[in-house]
């Protein structure tokens, strides 16, 4: 059997780099560890970190062709983020903008979460500790 360690990065491919890489930064808070243009692809490549922890690798490229998230299709479903404060991280996504789900909870751990979608329709979670 093998070893895995942890996850190492989560790469996402933006339509609009500059709205993507101001939703993860400004919006979610993710720090950038490094910022790279390669002319021969013309797409940007971005690093980003979450408490010092590399975890998004960003990525542009010309004319990516959309992915289907809903109705949800197979692949990645979405990607979740742990929160202190539901009430209070929900009310930041809306305080910049963005649209929110309601706050559920989940029936079978009966924690607090919401749903919102990156600038990609990419369904991002956000679950209480």
């Amino acid at each position: 059997m093998i070893k895995l360690n942890k996850v190492h990065h989560i790469a996402i491919i933006a339509s609009d780099y500059s709205k993507s890489k101001h939703f993860y930064t400004d919006i979610l808070g993710l720090t950038i560890l490094q910022e790279v243009y390669r002319e021969e692809r013309e797409s940007y490549k971005l690093d980003l970190a979450l408490n010092g922890n590399y975890i998004i690798e960003l990525f542009s490229f010309p004319n990516p062709p959309k992915r289907v998230s809903r109705p949800e299709a197979a692949g990645l479903r979405h990607l979740a983020f742990e929160t202190d404060d539901i009430y209070q991280t929900r009310e930041h996504i809306l305080e910049q903008g963005c649209t929110a789900e309601d706050i559920r909870v989940d029936e079978f751990t009966e924690k607090k979460f919401f749903f919102m979608s990156d600038p990609d329709d990419t369904p991002i979670e956000f679950y209480e500790r």
